[in-house]
């Protein structure tokens, strides 16, 4: 259990930097790119030929690829779960519209929404989807929540955000990447946009726990080996089609997503490594003798899961997702 109310002191004394956070990690509205952008525009002359690409390309997407995609894009419009989480966590007050943690997640969802809504479209048009599948399983995602093992602590939170923002960012970019190599130029430009706004929060969040560790080290230090013990798991991990229980999906996608290494199991252990670095945990000083510990813990950790990670395999057979039309 941790110390409420040096929690609600902390997070207190930096919500009152939340307008210099958003200026600085967030993009104005009339700025920011918006999902039409990128899009095949239907009162333009050039729609059909732009649709007929579009389909062309996404069908000459490896199935791996494309499933995870769609998985990405499933994640990404859970979005309502995610607000609703933060908006609950120990020192945040809805009531302060305007200024404060609440308006940092709320300007922090209105970005995070164009991901899903661009993504989706694209999805709906390319003619490959089952869309009514992906819709149910979007629908089961947010009803059936998530469990990420933060309960209501800040810094659990920060951990996990740091952590999830930077592996989103690295699972975009590379079907960006993927994508752009197949040829599909359109869907890389799209994807490098998400994650590049990925970068940008995942950088904000890290700065949180920069802060904070500044201010309260020793239980930062316990919330990042609680959060670490328990195992970073991805918001999606409920994930499910249609006549599933909730979870069940999930170890699917998560295979087809290491098989055409668009997020793997090293990938975990090199955002585990680069937070360490970031924060600095091996040279922080003057903690508890439990905070200590958790250091230890925490600096011996990648080695271990990576003896752990060259021992799994994953498997070669191809799970038959009802998202892809056959």
């Amino acid at each position: 259990m941790y110390n409420k109310l040096v929690r609600l002191e902390v997070m207190k004394g930096l919500g009152k930097e939340v307008e210099n956070f958003k200026a600085s990690y967030l993009t104005p509205t009339e700025k920011i790119w918006q999902p039409s952008d990128y899009l095949p525009d239907p009162t333009s002359d050039s729609f059909r030929y732009d649709l007929e690409e579009l389909q062309s390309l996404a069908q000459e997407m490896p199935y791996d690829l494309f499933v995870t995609l769609i998985g990405d894009t499933i994640t990404e419009e859970a979005l309502p779960t995610y607000e609703s989480w933060l908006m609950g966590i120990d020192g945040v007050n809805q009531e302060e519209a305007g200024s404060g943690w609440a308006s940092w997640i709320r300007h922090w969802t209105a970005e995070e929404n164009r991901h899903g809504d661009l993504l989706n479209k694209y999805l709906y048009l390319c003619g490959r989807v089952n869309m009514r599948e992906v819709e149910i399983t979007t629908q089961y995602l947010i009803q059936d929540g998530l469990d990420i093992g933060t309960t209501m602590d800040p810094y659990r939170n920060f951990i996990y955000t740091s952590f999830q923002e930077t592996a989103t960012n690295v699972s975009h970019r590379r079907v960006g990447t993927f994508a752009k190599q197949s040829g599909n130029k359109k869907l890389a430009q799209m994807c490098g946009m998400i994650a590049a706004d990925e970068a940008r929060h995942a950088k904000a969040y890290k700065n949180f726990v920069t802060r904070i560790l500044e201010l309260d080290p020793s239980e930062m230090l316990l919330a990042f080996e609680d959060m670490m013990r328990k195992k970073i798991v991805m918001p999606a991990h409920l994930m499910r089609e249609s006549g599933q229980q909730a979870g069940e999906l999930w170890g699917h996608f998560s295979d087809a997503a290491q098989r055409c290494m668009v997020y793997t199991g090293q990938d975990y252990i090199d955002i585990l490594a680069d937070l360490l670095t970031e924060w600095k945990i091996e040279h922080l000083t003057n903690l508890t003798e439990k905070a200590q510990k958790a250091q230890e813990y925490l600096m011996k950790l990648p080695s271990r899961l990576q003896k752990i990670t060259e021992r799994i395999s994953t498997p070669d057979l191809e799970y038959q997702f009802k998202w892809i039309r056959s």
